[in-house]
């Protein structure tokens, strides 16, 4: 990718996802905003970062967001597969935290 989309101009891109979800078993899933919806739906929602310069763009990474109060549950997180080391961030802080070799980039979103 650095070969091919690498500038020294590139910045890093946050967005948010959400799929609809009629059940609640699916990890991560409550009643939250849903922008594929447009609106409060119970749905699961994934925080993903693009990598974009004037020669193309990229998805680089995903985590999903895991509700505060499915962070709290660890019986619920583990009943879903969601390992215990995984803790509740904002959408923006798990954009970040995943990935170490973001440092010195510019952010946009």
């Amino acid at each position: 990718m650095v070969g091919a989309l690498g500038s020294p101009d590139a910045v890093l891109i946050v967005d948010e996802t959400g799929c609809v979800k009629k059940g609640v078993p699916s990890a991560g899933v409550k009643r939250q905003y849903s922008g594929t919806a447009g609106r409060i739906e119970n749905s699961q929602v994934g925080a993903f970062l693009g990598y974009a310069s004037e020669k193309g763009a990229a998805l680089v990474d995903r985590a999903l967001y895991v509700p505060q109060e499915w962070a709290q549950d660890r019986e619920r997180c583990r009943a879903a597969g969601i390992r215990d080391t995984v803790e509740f961030g904002s959408k923006p802080e798990l954009a970040r935290s995943g990935a170490p070799w973001t440092q010195g980039f510019r952010w946009a979103g």
